[in-house]
């Protein structure tokens, strides 16, 4: 069975590998590199956090790893609607990463949750 943590390693990881992909793409269709490097750092930061995360060397280490990949998470998601709304990217391929951030999100705040409950109860 697998755990939140491996989830979010393996999805974080995912998303990352995708987010150069579409870097590389949409660099090939002439789209602002300013842009795409915003983009291209936040998408890959996630997965970079998590793995972070994991070598913690505390639970208070954890938890601010964790938090940074949630706010990459966060700003990923702005750049990809971005560049869905500015109609750069096509919206099925937009909503199909948007899908992917969302549950990114998702599952880091489930897990911030679950370590700051963590964190107050007693020892």
């Amino acid at each position: 069975v697998m755990t939140k943590q491996n989830i979010i390693l393996e999805k974080s990881y995912d998303f990352g590998l995708r987010t150069v992909k579409l870097y590389v793409y949409l660099r090939k269709n002439k789209v602002e590199r300013e842009l795409l490097i915003q983009f291209l750092k936040s998408g890959t930061s996630v997965g970079a956090n998590v793995e972070e995360a994991e070598g913690a060397q505390s639970l208070n280490d954890f938890i601010h790893k964790i938090g940074i990949a949630y706010k990459e998470a966060r700003e990923a998601h702005y750049w990809l609607r971005l560049l869905r709304d500015s109609e750069l990217l096509e919206l099925k391929l937009a909503n199909s990463f948007i899908a992917d951030v969302e549950e990114l999100k998702k599952i880091l705040a489930s897990i911030l949750k679950t370590s700051k409950a963590k964190e107050k109860s007693p020892k």
